[in-house]
């Protein structure tokens, strides 16, 4: 189960290099784009990243995102905006600690037919999403909800 939008071939070097005498790294692929990996103050850290393990769930956020992108645009569908949100629950008490269950809220926006993202979302999640698969694989649940407008759409739509 590949991101349709996945290159068939190896994944770009990523490097990742100190910059924070505590836990702050910057991270940079292969084209200078950066990710700044750190934890919180409460942990020893500066605070001025992502968290590693919430960095997981941005890559379900981006990965997710442009299935449903791409799909709506075959289907002709006029989409103007979507925000995807994410909440989750960890093991308790274990190191390390997993995603045990994620619920993902897919909010869309523009002339787009209801049962049209419905599917797209379904599509993304429970096929094309190589992030989703490897948290399921995991053990991780991923339950996920969509909204058109403003208006909840349920899997009859």
């Amino acid at each position: 189960m590949d991101c349709i939008f996945a290159p068939k071939q190896t994944m770009p070097l990523m490097h990742a290099a100190l910059t924070d005498p505590e836990y702050g790294f910057d991270v940079r692929d292969e084209s200078g784009h950066i990710l700044r990996i750190d934890v919180p103050i409460d942990q020893g850290g500066g605070g001025t990243g992502f968290r590693p393990m919430q960095t997981m769930l941005a890559a379900l956020c981006g990965c997710s995102g442009v299935d449903v992108v791409s799909i709506l645009k075959k289907q002709k569908q006029e989409l103007t905006g979507l925000e995807i949100k994410i909440d989750g629950e960890r093991e308790k008490g274990k190191e390390p600690s997993l995603w045990e269950s994620l619920h993902v809220r897919f909010e869309l926006t523009g002339v787009v037919e209801p049962g049209k993202a419905w599917r797209a979302v379904d599509l993304s999640v429970n096929k094309y999403c190589s992030v989703a698969e490897t948290l399921r694989r995991a053990g991780a649940v991923i339950t996920w909800s969509v909204a058109v407008n403003g208006q909840d759409v349920n899997t009859n739509a």
